[in-house]
């Protein structure tokens, strides 16, 4: 039996439903100009047609390193979870399967590879099914330096932190400290932060390469008024999280209060999600957490915003 070399990256392929899209992601990875790779397909319990394409992938492609993994549906943060546990690459990266990536995308990024960075950013940009481009997701670019440098660059210029599939990520550091996804909904966002803030090295490229694709169904999913519920429910469980991870890491005073305001940002604009008893009970939750407090008052104005928080929340989003 030929023994298979430990590959450059291990690609993680959390795969729910979605017989429509996920043979284009996975031919999109067999086309890559650097093979140096294996493929964790976790189907995380489909009940469509996605595993018979998925098998016939397989097969039609004898030459790659595929480990195809099945589980009941847990969600994405389970499944990604699940596949690193199967991870043998010096790298991991996470690819949606309703996305696809260009077939340069892992080769423009090799040289990084090679320095043993931590954490790797690059850049996404959303396609529609044809794959037009609508829109190229830009922000910062910046040389090896460490996370808290790092998340303070992207703190005050980029609208897109959170994505898990942007980044590279160097399996030895990510299993070192034990990064897992939690909950269903919005695990990036619960993540990637603390993430970056661990890093001890850092860079952030202006290599493109990932399409996110975006449909009438996905728009549609989205304004779900009970997902939006859950979601903002979830929210406030990851902040909550951050404040016990965040406490515990050796980080800049300075670091931790990035950290806790990116946070807070964040779960009060959820709050224009909401509508009725639940807007006002999610208000309510957030001043239970006193997270006015997160904001610092270094000028009359910041005060002023800091003050309009603790006692008007729908105020303060108005005046954003």
């Amino acid at each position: 039996m030929k023994e298979l070399k430990e590959p450059k990256i291990s690609i993680i392929v959390p795969v729910y439903n979605v017989e429509k899209y996920v043979e284009k992601c996975l031919k999109s990875l067999a086309n890559q100009t650097m093979q140096d790779f294996e493929i964790i397909i976790v189907n995380d319990g489909s009940k469509d047609n996605s595993e018979e394409i998925i098998k016939n992938f397989k097969e039609n492609h004898p030459n790659l390193q595929i480990k195809y993994l099945k589980k009941g549906n847990g969600g994405l943060a389970s499944a990604r979870n699940y596949g690193v546990k199967y991870a043998t690459g010096k790298y991991i990266s996470f690819i949606d399967s309703d996305d696809y990536v260009d077939s340069n995308l892992y080769k423009n990024l090799e040289k990084y590879m090679d320095e043993d960075i931590d954490l790797i950013k690059f850049k996404m940009q959303t396609v529609d099914e044809t794959g037009k481009i609508l829109e190229k997701l830009d922000g910062p670019v910046f040389e090896k330096c460490t996370g808290e440098d790092g998340f303070k660059r992207l703190f005050a210029k980029d609208n897109f932190i959170d994505p898990a599939c942007i980044y590279l990520y160097r399996r030895e550091f990510f299993i070192k400290n034990k990064f897992k996804y939690r909950l269903r909904y919005h695990e990036d966002f619960g993540l990637t932060s603390l993430i970056i803030v661990r890093a001890n090295s850092f860079v952030s490229t202006n290599v493109f390469g990932y399409n996110y694709l975006q449909t009438e169904e996905s728009l549609t999913r989205s304004r779900d008024a009970n997902k939006d519920v859950a979601r903002a429910k979830d929210m406030l469980k990851h902040y909550d999280n951050m404040l016990i991870q965040i406490d515990g890491y050796n980080i800049k005073k300075e670091t931790k209060e990035m950290v806790k305001k990116y946070y807070t940002n964040s779960v009060i604009l959820k709050v224009n999600t909401l509508i009725g008893e639940e807007r006002k009970e999610y208000i309510k939750e957030i001043r239970n957490r006193k997270m006015y407090k997160n904001i610092k008052a270094d000028n009359i104005k910041q005060f002023i915003k800091r003050n309009i928080l603790k006692f008007d929340i729908n105020l303060y989003l108005k005046l954003r």
